[in-house]
């Protein structure tokens, strides 16, 4: 979860002709497949696609990751280049020690991202629902680990092989104290 606070702002009221100050807003926010999947719902297409997203998107995405249960209108306008560099830096964070080694290059067009097909991995994997609260990336490295650790162990090569036949022979000739 991040925890950013908005700056407070004077503002001009025309038709009372009187000046009026919001406060400052604390916000809490998560960026999670919940939030995702709010989003998608509302413009109906993939968030974690290559398309740009317009300005009025990135709003709209942060209003759906808001855990603050009422926040005074005209917040979000108020956010500094502060609070989006934050909110940048929380979004693209690991969140988790896990790390991997290299990945292999995907080849032709790969499967669209979306929050239905993160679900189906959730229920494949069997991970638990408050996983969904989980920070986005959080949850794609479990997924990632799950996916590797149900695949089947490589086979070796006759290379392989044959190296290990070498080593269990020359150890049990060194135990038996034999030639061959």
């Amino acid at each position: 979860m991040l925890t950013i606070t908005v700056p407070g702002k004077e503002f001009y009221d025309e038709e009372k002709n009187k000046f009026f100050t919001v406060d400052d807003a604390v916000l809490e926010l998560e960026h999670s497949l919940a939030s995702l999947s709010k989003w998608e719902s509302i413009h109906q297409k993939p968030f974690l696609g290559d398309d740009a997203r317009t300005a009025e998107e990135v709003f709209s995405y942060i209003e759906c990751m808001l855990l603050s249960p009422e926040i005074p209108p005209g917040v979000l306008s108020n956010l500094t280049q502060q609070n989006f560099d934050d909110i940048n830096a929380y979004v693209q964070s690991m969140q988790t020690a896990t790390t991997f080694g290299k990945t292999p290059k995907a080849t032709g067009p790969g499967e669209t991202i979306t929050s239905e097909l993160i679900y189906y991995w959730m229920v494949a994997f069997k991970i638990p629902w408050e996983a969904q609260y989980w920070h986005l990336n959080r949850l794609f490295a479990l997924i990632r680990v799950c996916n590797i650790k149900n695949q089947p162990p490589k086979k070796m090569s006759r290379q392989e092989q044959a190296r290990q036949y070498r080593e269990l022979n020359e150890k049990r000739r060194a135990q038996l104290g034999t030639r061959g």
